[in-house]
């Protein structure tokens, strides 16, 4: 399988350890462990504490163990354990159901600008791949007559993503649902990528429920890195049927085998306490989106954005003489501010921007920006008079 370079996981690895003010994070702030366990009654945590430190760091169960299986299954409708599938990240979860699901010459239909790897991959595996664009019509959104003018009945497979990655724009129930049947009638799978779930925007817009709760052909992909602040564990899943499940199972045998032990009994303490997180989360996200919002109207005459519906990304338009990478890299190593380049979605004159980060660095990062902006629009105005 020959696979295009992944332009944005590489144009990040080149900064994101390096630079102060990363306000392109696609995630909610990480957690501490000390924080995680924090969550907890102190009997409650005391007891986690100890088991964690007596744990033998050994294999874990291939498909994650029962209780981790168990505590996501009861986050979807008529879910067992068994139709979950614990996996590396996200990442790896689609990487599972790409080659499982897939051969050469099937029909793909995958949202776009989206996270590379949901076009990169079926493209490599030699699936006929088209692209569902989104709109922007002051503020990204999904069209349906645009979908369904690509879905035919060699299509094998669509794949969504919502709250989206990078716009912030969401299907809402009634479109999943219209969506689902689309592929239903055609004896296809909708994979809808749910990195996102349960990340709310005040003001925003009511999430569809997972497409694993529509049917069986719909496939639900989700992740502690976004929604839990905790990327560090690597752990994402797959909620499908039986029988996708098994054969996700058994070609991950060739690959990572199972799950890290110590990284599986965090999630599952993550995942029962959840509710906590998602309180724990609102107020980075409110008080960024209010930093955002007065950012944008100081800015007004150099960038743009539609605030996300969901999730916590937005795609920053900005109107200066200059490209999207060569911008982004002078941020980051002139400025130390991460802010991801349009170009890697296929967006020129787009930055991305995340509502996650810590809020004084994001307040600080914006204010840099500014800053940056201004350099690059005096810079031309130079040019322009000589």
């Amino acid at each position: 399988m020959n696979v295009e370079p992944f332009a944005l996981e590489r144009w990040m690895t080149t900064y994101e350890m390096n630079v102060q003010f990363d306000i392109a994070e696609s995630g909610i702030l990480p957690m501490s462990m000390g924080e995680l366990l924090g969550l907890m009654p102190q009997a409650e945590r005391d007891e986690a504490l100890a088991r964690l430190l007596a744990m033998p760091l050994n294999y874990s169960e291939a498909c994650g163990t029962l209780a981790l299986r168990s505590a996501l299954a009861a986050t979807y409708p008529a879910t067992t354990p068994d139709q979950i599938l614990v996996t590396t990240g996200a990442i790896e979860a689609n990487y599972l159901l790409f080659h499982t699901l897939l051969k050469p010459g099937d029909h793909v239909v995958a949202v776009h600008p989206a996270y590379q790897q949901l076009h990169s991959v079926p493209q490599a595996i030699g699936c006929n791949v088209s692209l569902w664009e989104l709109r922007d019509e002051g503020g990204f959104h999904y069209d349906l007559d645009d979908l369904r003018q690509l879905v035919t009945p060699q299509t094998k497979l669509i794949i969504v993503n919502t709250p989206h990655n990078p716009t912030g724009a969401m299907l809402s129930e009634e479109q999943l649902r219209e969506i689902y049947a689309l592929a239903e009638a055609n004896d296809a799978y909708l994979l809808c990528d749910e990195a996102y779930r349960w990340l709310d925007i005040p003001g925003g817009d009511p999430f569809a429920p997972p497409a694993r709760s529509l049917g069986a052909h719909g496939i639900s992909v989700g992740t502690l890195s976004k929604p839990f602040g905790l990327p560090g564990l690597r752990i994402g899943w797959v909620a499908a049927t039986d029988d996708v499940i098994s054969a996700c199972w058994s070609m991950r045998d060739y690959i990572s085998l199972s799950p890290g032990k110590l990284s599986d009994a965090l999630a599952v303490i993550a995942i029962e306490n959840r509710d906590a997180i998602i309180a724990r989360n609102q107020p980075i996200i409110e008080q960024n989106l209010v930093t955002a919002l007065d950012w944008f109207a100081a800015q007004a005459d150099v960038a743009t954005w539609s605030p996300p519906r969901g999730g916590l990304l937005a795609l920053m338009r900005f109107d200066l003489p200059i490209d999207s990478l060569t911008l982004a890299n002078r941020l980051a190593e002139e400025y130390s501010v991460m802010l991801a380049p349009g170009s890697a979605f296929g967006y020129e004159s787009h930055l991305r921007l995340g509502l996650g980060q810590d809020p004084e660095i994001f307040a600080e990062g914006l204010r840099r920006t500014a800053t940056c902006f201004a350099a690059v629009a005096h810079e031309k105005a130079l040019v322009m008079s000589h």
